[in-house]
């Protein structure tokens, strides 16, 4: 799995200061994606090791790593963020998909946070009322939805 950037943002999980790290190779193709060179497969490899230094050097900044995209590799996703719970205790994982939902037994439970719904542009985002895209908080296993604009249900 490759990412293309990364950034430290606070707006995409309230509440905490997170690594969003934008990963490549985007299999979904939304009409008016706002970021559409993350459906290229460019970019460097993310590793455990990549992902180590990047939060090892951020460290005293974050309170979040939040897995943007990989759609593509529902696997990697998984794997990083069981390397990420198992070397950093207490640091919050996050994934953003753009499914409309989960693959089959996926590992909730891994993750503190997760994003599920495609772009559809008449929509709008996660800060729009009446848009599809849904920010879940995960608290022992199971899915709350957290109301990012208001209105979103």
């Amino acid at each position: 799995m490759k990412y293309y950037n990364y950034d430290i943002v606070f707006a995409e999980i309230p509440a905490q200061t997170t690594l969003a790290i934008n990963l490549a190779d985007c299999p979904n193709r939304c009409p008016g994606c706002h970021s559409p060179w993350l459906q290229q497969q460019q970019g460097t490899e993310l590793t455990t090791d990549t992902l180590s230094a990047l939060i090892d050097y951020y460290h005293r900044a974050i309170t979040c790593v939040c897995f943007m995209g990989g759609d593509n590799d529902h696997s990697a996703v998984v794997s990083l963020a069981r390397f990420v719970a198992e070397k950093y205790e207490g640091l919050r994982r996050g994934w953003y998909s753009g499914c409309d939902e989960l693959p089959a037994d996926f590992p909730i439970g891994l993750f503190d946070y997760i994003k599920l719904g495609r772009y559809v542009q008449e929509l709008g985002d996660l800060t729009q009322t009446g848009t599809n895209q849904r920010l879940y908080n995960i608290l022992d296993g199971q899915m709350y939805p957290m109301t990012v604009a208001k209105g979103a249900k």
